[in-house]
């Protein structure tokens, strides 16, 4: 299938639509109940439920979504991506190395709510929009998550799924971050892969680099406004700029983070879907295709 029969509301594999809390809970549901049958996966409707109203502005205490990059699609297109690595895992290992079903619990809910930190709270009107707290949207998606755990009955989560989620950020080594076990890192690992690869392998990544990651860091402080001077602390000068480095961006990504701290485990992938890493050869796609366009467009 040609990776631009896909539409950009699609998942990698053209069979999900990925801005529909509705259909990617049915998908995770059924990839959890297949690798933990005796697991009560009813609570799934409940998280993916209070999900869409905190991105919808309906869930009490908290604004709506108001970024477009590290929006409700992201989320729930890394969710996605969450439930097939650890399927992926658990087709590889045997029944005595699959991770315990408290351990994927952890895993999904903290996938659903790990950009939750870009929601602003309802008294944070200061700012004009969530993408402010770039540099810290990690540790306040945790905080989220230890208010939010103990309402839905998994208070006994929480310790857990706050550790983990600081695999989806830059602000410590992965190496350096403390777990509780061996299962809880590579549940780390595989949050932290995921959050990559389905950004990356979207089919929209280059456009939504340009126009609205660039915009969240120029909010952040991470980059510059159109014709301004470049403030403290900025990397990107224009969007132009960011789009040179977005190539490398990626190959670094492939090399320092999934094959290395990650230790791999996007691999998983290509296990859940019978031996095609749709993932990667979409990314790669992806990588192809801007380092082709910005050759066209430097010469």
């Amino acid at each position: 299938m040609g990776q631009m029969q896909r539409p950009g509301w699609m998942d990698v594999s053209n069979t999900v639509d990925v801005t529909s809390p509705r259909e990617v809970c049915a998908a995770v549901r059924k990839l959890m109940h297949r690798n933990y049958p005796d697991f009560d996966w009813t609570v799934l409707e409940r998280l993916f439920t209070d999900f869409q109203r905190l991105y919808d502005g309906r869930y009490p205490g908290y604004r709506a979504c108001d970024i477009r990059y590290h929006n409700s699609q992201h989320v729930l297109d890394v969710t996605l991506a969450m439930a097939r690595l650890l399927d992926g895992h658990s087709r590889r290992h045997g029944t005595g190395q699959v991770l315990e079903a408290e351990l994927a619990v952890a895993g999904i809910v903290t996938a659903l709510f790990h950009d939750s930190g870009y929601i602003r709270r309802t008294q944070e009107g200061q700012h004009r929009n969530g993408a402010v707290y770039t540099r810290i949207h990690v540790s306040r998606g945790a905080r989220f998550l230890a208010e939010y755990l103990p309402q839905v009955g998994l208070d006994h989560l929480t310790a857990i799924c706050t550790r983990i989620i600081h695999f989806t950020g830059y602000e410590q080594d992965p190496e350096d971050l403390a777990v509780a076990s061996d299962g809880e890192r590579v549940l780390g690992f595989l949050l932290g892969t995921a959050d990559l690869i389905a950004q990356m392998a979207d089919i929209d990544y280059a456009r939504k680099c340009r126009e609205d990651l660039y915009e969240e860091f120029v909010a952040a402080g991470l980059a510059s406004a159109g014709g301004e001077e470049p403030c403290d602390g900025a990397i990107y000068r224009s969007a132009d700029q960011l789009m040179r480095m977005t190539p490398a961006f990626i190959r670094n990504s492939i090399r320092v983070r999934l094959n290395g701290y990650f230790k791999g485990v996007h691999r998983y992938a290509a296990e859940h879907f019978d031996g095609r890493h749709l993932y990667m050869d979409a990314i790669e796609e992806n990588c192809r295709s801007l380092e082709a366009m910005l050759a066209d467009s430097a010469g």
